[in-house]
């Protein structure tokens, strides 16, 4: 392997570790002991559902190459899941504001552990029963977790700047460590042990099973609205309602969809852009260094979020535009950087460029997670927090879908270029979310000046 490679791992890896060590006591919260116990429990469990999860995806396009179906028939597999994520799993995510969050994340290990049985079987229409099983998880995955946390937080009386260190730690563990940690393991247990490519899966099966027996001995339920017996349609409406009638929501969910799309894409994209003409690319390793490089963000994320200022509606504007920036990369190297026509060479200069670009965005996106979590614990009704989470994925999924259906259709350029114009209408929205959410301190401060002008002397 080259040395570029181990390089820019090593350099990532310096530099998450500096930032690390070097907290003083501006970068860290003071929090009691009872949410320490509180926090590492849900890390655990969330590792845990995360180590499920990044086990699977490295080799789930291998594993059914290996049972022989073509591009074709792998595509829409994936659509599937996506489209079912879309369609089943609003409908299952939605229902755990009603029935519980507790046991959507109980039905979330259940569901998972069942796609990753369908994975035994070759036959297409088992497999894509899996693919429908995934999509619903997925769903629960960023939706539920997430609502029992901020719903169980506030339930326990805790602050709520300690909500911001709970969501700082679970990505750069789960997102960051456990994605590597599962990478190295996956290719153990095929290439090492050569156990098969159905062995991720069913140590994928193992590890959420181990979560699930957690959260059901050490989990307490909590609910959107109990004191309402609300139908599903009652709720969706009451959901679009929300979405509708606050512009913060509804500027949130735009944010989101942009931002995700853009990252799913760039998921599809990475690999045909380091490698334009079959060059040899340690794809295992680069998965670890962009994973490296999420932790990174997800560390700068803990930083600026343990102190007042800048507020988040604030930073995530520059990320958004740096992010966007770092996409065009493949569009700039392909008109400065003559492509080379040797097949199956070691990665181009032009590739290298890309490289340290993509673990840019990689770090925006370590820094995006947290944040975003935070935005939606303070705008998100909590009454329909699971359902509202789940409505801002339908325009995603859409999204996804459209482009994988679409993937061969336009030049890789134009598909980053896509990506690159999103973020910066990302950016746009997160400016104005910043401005509307200023308002009321705005309004608030007219109010006092009116009611005591030495006010206004005291601010001048």
């Amino acid at each position: 392997m080259e040395l570029f490679y181990f390089v820019v791992f090593g350099a990532l890896g310096a530099v998450v570790a500096a930032l690390e060590l070097s907290k003083n006591s501006k970068d860290r919260i003071n929090i009691s002991s009872a949410f320490n116990s509180f926090k590492n429990n849900y890390l655990v469990v969330y590792s845990l559902m995360m180590a499920g999860d990044w086990l699977q995806g490295p080799y789930v396009y291998y594993l059914y190459s290996t049972y022989g179906f073509g591009k074709g028939e792998i595509g829409q597999l994936f659509i599937a899941g996506f489209g079912s994520s879309m369609l089943f799993g609003t409908i299952v995510g939605s229902l755990a504001d009603k029935q519980g969050r507790r046991r959507a994340c109980v039905t979330y290990c259940i569901t998972y552990i069942l796609s990753c049985i369908t994975k035994h079987s070759p036959q297409y229409k088992i497999l894509m029963v899996g693919r429908v099983l995934g999509g619903i998880a997925t769903s629960l995955l960023f939706s539920a977790f997430e609502s029992w946390l901020v719903a169980e937080h506030n339930k326990r009386g805790f602050e709520q700047q300690w909500l911001s260190l709970t969501f700082s730690k679970a990505i750069f563990l789960g997102n960051g460590l456990v994605a590597i940690l599962a990478g190295l393991f996956g290719n153990v247990l095929v290439d090492s042990l050569s156990l098969g490519p159905v062995a991720p899966f069913d140590a994928a099966a193992i590890f959420l099973a181990i979560g699930m027996a957690i959260i059901l001995s050490s989990w307490t339920e909590n609910f959107g609205d109990p004191s309402e017996n609300k139908d599903l349609l009652t709720q969706f409406r009451g959901a679009a309602v929300a979405i509708a009638s606050d512009e913060k929501i509804a500027l949130l969910g735009a944010i989101q969809s942009l931002f995700e799309g853009s990252m799913y894409t760039f998921v599809f994209l990475w690999t045909p852009a380091l490698s334009p003409n079959d060059e040899e690319i340690p794809h295992g390793f680069i998965f670890a260094t962009f994973m490296l490089a999420s932790m990174l963000g997800s560390s700068l994320a803990s930083r600026l979020m343990a102190r007042s200022s800048p507020r988040v509606e604030s930073y995530m504007q520059i990320v958004f535009v740096i992010s966007s920036a770092s996409l065009t990369l493949p569009i700039i190297t392909n008109f400065l950087v003559a492509p080379s026509k040797v097949k199956g060479e070691s990665i181009s200069f032009a590739g290298c460029l890309q490289l340290l670009g993509f673990c840019t965005f990689e770090a925006c996106v370590g820094i995006f997670w947290p944040s975003i979590m935070k935005m939606r614990s303070q705008y998100i009704p909590e009454e329909a927090r699971s359902t509202i989470m789940n409505f801002f994925r339908i325009p995603l999924n859409i999204f996804v879908c459209i482009v994988l259906y679409n993937v061969d259709a336009f030049p890789i350029t134009v598909m980053f270029g896509m990506c690159s114009i999103f973020l910066l209408v990302a950016s746009i929205l997160q400016r104005r979310l910043m401005a509307i959410s200023d308002k009321p301190k705005m309004e608030n401060w007219t109010a006092m000046k009116e009611r005591d002008p030495e006010a206004e002397a005291l601010n001048d």
